[in-house]
């Protein structure tokens, strides 16, 4: 996504039929029913763990066997931490400072960077609040490409300071999500020959990239309502930075105890990573796409801020032939992110479901 305008494949999104703009939390003393859960809240339990040796897994990226490493943990977990990750600590902290700031701004102010009808940046609801009956006790801000124009209605006086510290995010990004696809394919055989649209020096750099910053006020009813719908994310993989003072992030596990949501507790300096949609296609099904949510809770404003990755719009990307053989068909037919992004926006969890050609062999 090149711009700040909704590809055609949003156009029929429902979250232009629905409740634009959050409301002021701050103001909020009691839930409101609009907000008030029934449905998926408790049909799992959650759990801070599900056995002694059921936790995700966190990853050394210095380690010797990290391509190992992280290869079982896409293919068991579809998620994990990774720590020693080359991004300094100072901007990592810069950068959720300035969500905080961005974010405790008065709502007339934020709603001055309002994410417009036919736009994809700016501030509202998470995207995919439109297939939620209720509204998630959340707020985000999205950018694509730079920033200035709506950090600039933010904070006139000191846009340049934060359109900087996002800037400098955002290349860091960038370099670890190639860093990170190269371990993950490397684990499964793949090269840079393998990959033609990773382009000639196999850095992906007309990947696509989304810079989303989301906020969970602290709730007054908090185990009746969500901060984040159950999602896989559409993207190869998404780099998130939760802040380090409360949990919120939860994936869905089957373990020995049974199935539930497990929470994903902060670990200080490390990065939670997301096996999205697109990979588990380029995989063939071998790495797990995590579905995840995001609780509330009564006393902590907690924020993050996720880097979706995605390669270049219009690149069409199929199952990689050296997974493929008479046991192993195709599962996924070859198809553009666009694509892809225009079913995943009209089916929402079920878009892989529809997309699937057979079910695996073995």
């Amino acid at each position: 996504m090149s711009s700040g305008k909704l590809s055609d494949a949003f156009k029929s999104h429902p979250i232009f039929l629905h409740k634009q703009q959050p409301d002021d939390f701050s103001s909020l003393q009691e839930l409101p029913e609009s907000y008030a859960w029934t449905s998926q809240l408790n049909e799992y339990p959650s759990f801070e763990s599900l056995s002694c040796s059921e936790s995700v897994p966190v990853i050394d990226l210095t380690d010797p066997n990290v391509v190992e490493l992280v290869g079982n943990a896409c293919k068991t977990w579809g998620i994990f931490q990774a720590t020693n990750h080359g991004v300094p600590q100072k901007l990592v902290d810069d950068m959720e400072s300035t969500v905080r700031s961005l974010f405790s701004l008065p709502p007339q102010q934020k709603l001055k960077a309002a994410r417009l009808p036919d736009g994809f940046s700016g501030y509202g609801f998470h995207r995919i609040s439109a297939f939620c009956e209720k509204l998630t006790w959340s707020e985000s801000f999205t950018t694509v490409g730079s920033p200035l124009e709506h950090f600039r209605q933010l904070w006139p006086q000191d846009y340049t300071k934060f359109c900087c510290i996002a800037e400098e995010y955002e290349r860091e990004m960038k370099r670890l999500a190639a860093r990170l696809m190269w371990l993950m394919l490397g684990s499964l055989g793949i090269s840079k020959e393998d990959i033609k649209w990773a382009g000639p020096r196999g850095e992906f750099e007309d990947a696509s990239a989304v810079l989303q910053f989301n906020s969970y006020p602290a709730c007054p009813d908090p185990d009746r309502t969500m901060g984040l719908a159950q999602h896989t994310d559409s993207t190869l993989i998404s780099i998130v930075h939760q802040s380090s003072n409360a949990s919120g992030l939860q994936v869905f596990r089957q373990g020995e105890e049974g199935r539930g949501w497990l929470m994903v507790p902060p670990v200080p300096g490390a990065f939670v990573i997301n096996v999205g949609d697109f990979i588990h296609m380029l995989s063939n099904g071998l790495y797990q796409n995590v579905l995840h949510r995001a609780v509330v809770n009564r006393s902590q404003h907690r924020v993050s801020v996720a880097y979706l990755y995605g390669p270049s719009e219009n690149v069409q990307v199929s199952p990689l032939s050296k997974l493929l053989g008479p046991s192993c068909p195709p599962l996924y037919p070859p198809l553009t992110w666009n694509e892809y992004l225009g079913t995943k926006a009209k089916l929402h969890n079920k878009a892989l479901e529809s997309l699937r050609l057979c079910a695996p062999l073995n």
